[in-house]
């Protein structure tokens, strides 16, 4: 078997890593009776309560229409609203019900629980490590307007 070099190997980690995690909380969010998409909904909202469909829809990087139909369903449960945005007539502000907060809060130590099964083997010196590394990965896959990507070569 042919070794990649190290720095492909790495991001092929990563995407990996991160697949195999969504599919573990995507299980662990079911046997509580939600979806991984709807948790991480009110999560986000429960941070920044107030904000319209489609910035939602930026921070999550979903379609918006995705996230309407999402927040169609969480309103019909009863654990999101919608509130006229007051400077756009057109727009709806998105909060949490009670029941909604209380479901995201309730889902605080299954979010816990997670995070310990999966780093119990990861000391916490290199958790400190990785989560540098992480951000400057992020920092550097930030799109900006100014900047342009390099070519990629193909072979001839």
């Amino acid at each position: 078997m042919k070794t990649r070099p190290l720095r492909r190997e790495m991001i092929f980690q990563l995407v990996e890593t991160a697949r195999l995690m969504r599919g573990h909380i995507d299980q662990r969010a079911r046997q509580r009776g939600t979806t991984r998409a709807q948790w991480g909904v009110l999560s986000r909202l429960r941070r920044n309560e107030g904000m319209r469909q489609a910035e939602l829809a930026d921070i999550l990087d979903i379609q918006p229409i995705s996230v309407t139909r999402m927040i169609d369903r969480l309103a019909q449960q009863n654990l999101v609203e919608r509130r006229p945005d007051p400077s756009d007539r057109r727009a709806h502000r998105l909060y949490l019900t009670s029941e909604g907060l209380a479901l995201v809060d309730d889902l605080d130590p299954l979010r816990q629980d997670i995070a310990d099964h999966l780093l119990a083997m990861v000391d916490d010196t290199t958790i400190a490590t990785m989560l540098a590394g992480l951000a400057s990965i992020r920092e550097r896959a930030r799109p900006t307007d100014s900047e342009t990507l390099p070519a990629i070569e193909t072979a001839a």
